[in-house]
This record gives C-alpha cells, sequence and structure tokens, in this order.
C-alpha cells in the first residue's frame, strides 16, 4: 500500500521561491577557508608541467612547440553529422553537423576543465536553473559523467580512515569510493521527505570529543537512488543551517535534477539555497546528463567553489587528461541549436515521460503488491523503494536479500534487495525496482511473478 498516494499531473519549470525576509548579499569564502577540507594526495599533487602551460598557447604570436599533439591533418573524419529531436516537435528532427574549427577541436587534446564554449554554456545554464552568479566563488569542470567527478572531488576532500557523512540509504555506486578509503561512513537516517535532518543534528551534537568531525556530507536531494525520495526546501534548510555550525561541504550528487516530476512546486538545489546563507561555498554540486542526453556519452561535471574544483582538475591532468573533446563537442553542437529555451522543453518532455513510467509502475505495485508491499510515491527519478511484507505479523520484519536474489529470480524477476544500498549491509525488506525501461506489460507480469513468490513465502513453501 501506498504511504503517500499524490499524483502529479503537471510538469513545469516551477521552483519555490521562497526567502527569508531579510535580504542577504552572500560572500564567497577566501580560498585559504578549504586548505582544511583538501585532503593531503590534493595539497601534494602538483600541476602537469605541459597541461599548466597550455594558456600560454593562446597568446596572439606565440609559435608554440609545447604539447605532443597529433596533427589534425592526418585524422581521417571530414566531418560529423547527426540528427536530434526538435524539442518543440518531438516527431521532427533537426541536423546538425560539426566541421572545420569545431571539428578539428573536437578531434585533438583540449584544456582540462572542458571545451571552453561548453564549460561557458554551462556555467550559464547554472545561472539560469539556480540564480548563482559567477562571481560568487564558483567554477565549473566537465567530466566523464558525474560518477568521474564525484570520485575525484571524494578523493580531493578525503583521507584515508576519515569520517563522511552520508544518507542511507545511499547511491551504491559511491560505496567502493569510501571503501578503497576506508572511511567511517556515518548513516543519516532518510524518509519520505528526504534527509533526516534532526537525525544529522543529533550525530553532530553527540560527536565524541577530540574525535575528528567529518568534513562533508554526500546526498542525492532528488530523486534519490534507490529511496526514489526528494528533500523539503525545510530539510535542505536544515542542513545548510548544520553545516554552518559544524563547519562541513555538501556533496549535492544531482544526476536526477531535471527528472523532478512532482505536484509540488519543486525546491530549489543547495546549490541555490544557500545563497540564503552568510557566506556561499559549502556546496560542491554535481550535474548529469547521462538521464537527459545519452547515459554512453559519459556527460557530466562539477560546479563548486575554485580551491576544491581547482583540486579535481589537478586530479584530472594525472588520471585522463580531461574529457572527450569528442562527445564534448556533440554535446556543444546538440546545445547551441537547442539554445537555453529548446533544452528546457526537453527536460520537461522527459521528465513527463518518466512521470508517466511512475504511474503505471505504481498501479501495478497496486494491483500485484497492495497487501504485500509498502512505499512513498516518488517525485522524481527512476526508482521505487518498497518495502515487502514477507511476514503475515506486521512487526517482524523480513530480509529481502535472499527472496529477491534467489526466489524472485527462479520466477523470473530481476530487482535489487535494499540491503546492497546500506552501507553496513543490514538485513531490510526494502527493495529497489527501476521503472524506466519496462513496458506496462512487463511491470505487470514481473510484479505478478512477484506476488507469486511472496504467496508461496507466506505459506511457509
Amino acid at each position: 500500500m501506498a504511504t503517500d498516494s499524490a499524483s502529479p499531473k503537471d510538469v513545469t519549470k516551477r521552483e519555490t521561491n521562497e526567502r527569508p525576509e531579510k535580504t542577504i548579499t552572500p560572500k564567497p569564502f577566501p580560498p585559504e577557508f578549504y586548505h582544511r577540507f583538501l585532503s593531503d594526495d590534493a595539497k601534494q599533487r602538483k600541476p602537469s608541467p605541459i597541461r599548466g602551460l597550455f594558456p600560454l598557447e593562446d597568446k596572439p604570436g606565440v609559435i608554440s612547440f609545447l604539447a605532443g599533439k597529433p596533427n589534425d591533418a592526418m585524422f581521417p573524419f571530414q566531418s560529423i553529422s547527426f540528427e536530434v529531436t526538435d524539442p518543440s516537435h518531438s516527431s521532427q528532427s533537426i541536423p546538425v553537423s560539426i566541421t572545420g574549427t569545431d571539428l578539428r577541436t573536437a578531434l585533438q587534446y583540449g584544456p582540462t576543465a572542458g571545451l571552453p564554449r561548453l564549460n561557458e554554456w554551462f556555467v550559464a545554464l547554472q545561472e539560469r536553473a539556480h540564480g548563482r552568479k559567477r562571481t560568487e566563488g564558483w567554477r565549473l569542470t566537465i567530466g566523464n559523467g558525474s560518477q568521474d567527478m564525484i570520485c575525484k572531488a571524494i578523493n580531493a576532500i578525503i583521507n584515508p580512515g576519515d569520517p563522511i557523512l552520508i544518507e542511507a540509504p545511499v547511491y551504491a555506486g559511491v560505496l567502493p569510493i569510501f571503501s578503497a578509503l576506508h572511511c567511517e561512513l556515518v548513516e543519516v537516517a532518510t524518509d519520505e521527505n528526504g534527509v533526516c535532518s534532526g537525525d544529522l543534528r543529533s550525530i553532530l551534537e553527540t560527536w565524541p570529543e577530540g574525535k575528528q568531525k567529518p568534513k562533508a556530507f554526500y546526498t542525492v536531494p532528488y530523486g534519490c537512488n534507490p529511496s526514489g525520495m526528494t528533500a523539503t526546501i525545510e530539510r535542505r534548510r536544515e542542513v545548510l543551517q548544520l553545516a554552518r555550525e559544524f563547519n562541513f561541504l555538501i556533496l549535492e550528487d544531482d544526476p536526477y535534477y531535471y527528472l523532478y516530476f512532482g505536484k509540488a512546486v519543486r525546491p530549489p538545489s543547495y546549490f541555490k539555497l544557500e545563497l540564503e546563507t552568510p557566506e556561499v561555498g559549502r556546496v560542491i554540486r554535481f550535474d548529469s546528463f547521462s538521464k537527459v542526453l545519452s547515459a554512453g556519452m559519459r556527460m557530466g561535471f562539477a560546479t563548486g567553489p575554485k580551491p576544491i574544483i581547482d583540486a579535481i582538475d589537478l586530479h584530472t591532468s594525472h588520471a585522463n587528461l580531461q574529457g572527450s573533446s569528442l562527445v564534448q563537442a556533440v554535446t556543444l553542437a546538440l546545445v547551441e541549436k537547442w539554445g537555453y529555451d529548446g533544452f528546457f522543453t526537453h527536460t520537461e518532455a522527459v521528465a513527463e515521460f518518466y512521470r508517466e513510467k511512475r504511474d503505471t509502475f505504481e498501479k501495478a505495485l497496486q494491483t500485484h503488491l497492495g497487501d504485500f508491499a509498502e512505499w512513498s510515491t516518488p517525485d522524481a527519478g527512476m526508482f521505487f523503494w518498497f518495502k515487502l511484507l514477507i511476514n503475515a505479523n506486521p512487526d517482524e520484519e523480513g530480509d529481502s536479500k535472499e527472496l529477491i536474489e534467489t526466489k524472485a529470480y527462479e520466477n523470473g524477476v530481476l530487482a535489487l534487495p535494499g540491503t546492497v544500498f546500506l552501507p553496513n549491509g543490514r538485513k531490510t525488506a526494502y527493495v529497489r525496482a527501476a521503472f524506466s525501461l519496462s513496458t506496462e506489460e512487463e511491470v505487470n507480469e514481473a510484479l505478478r511473478r512477484l506476488r507469486e513468490v511472496l504467496v508461496r513465502e507466506r505459506n511457509g513453501k
């Protein structure tokens, strides 16, 4: 049974604009503020002796022997052409071509932070989407998907063994990153309103005296993977207040920002909300185009205070030099063809598509598992997080792991048991199901099969 039966119908770019009565002119932190937040590795990294000099090539009249760039005359590509959907007329397509100087740029080594025109397009996107001015001490860098950026940001901030605040359940993709650093994972509870800020306050106020305090809190605030929940504006404000009180950074992993389809006004991002505070610069934001353009293109970017983004770029220059110039050029050609209005129109259509998928899945949940499961209705993303009532006694919580991994799979259903999203791997009755790909017929058949498994389990067979 659903514990939140909201049925959103509208998809808009609306966003709550509630602001405190007192007008605040926030100031960015000085660069030295971030010294305590940088990891030992980040402090020890030195600029590449070659890439660090790339900007010098831009001086007019300079003849450069600097970089070992291959001569583009030997590249076999003459042009790259493709078609994209017209955001205003989804049944029509728009031709896009990359030729001349743009093609030569696409096929060559490029700046670590990304192609300048694309970086600038993203900066202006952040200004439009989050109301942030570029004079507020932040900058942006482009990477191979937001996961690439998250991994490098964590390595820029966290030393081996450091404590890190994370919401639970948590995106399973970051657990190996923390595990490799042998971090102490400090779980913060979540509910249907997102991260439980009261639990976070309790953790911080009772932190053992003399023990190193957490430098960062990791969160997925919209359509959280796996829980599907979106944090309310009240919770976000409370987290920001705690970040000020206890001096930590917020790692805002937001791949589902443009997949918000809730009926209520969309709450602002942490990146935007920190404009309400006296200082800005505690939020490091990670955006992904995987859900709205292409997952295989691996297009993501990080936005945040300059010293942290600089540390990410140093890591990139050592690890993989840069994100793919070709992928960036394709992305640039597409977004310049669409413009910002076209981009937002497209993302609204994407959100509406997933709202319909959400509604289809929830209807099937109610039909087949209404008496075997509990859930809250997600307002963003592409996941349902539901609790299986495995035992007839509702006070006795079951364990979804064996049931999902073995019995359900043997009956033709594949999903993820909730334990993989819990840092300590504890027992849970929760299951994560992605509703992004399956047809209505597939959803109904899968949940019918899952019901069969639960009936047999209840009957002890």
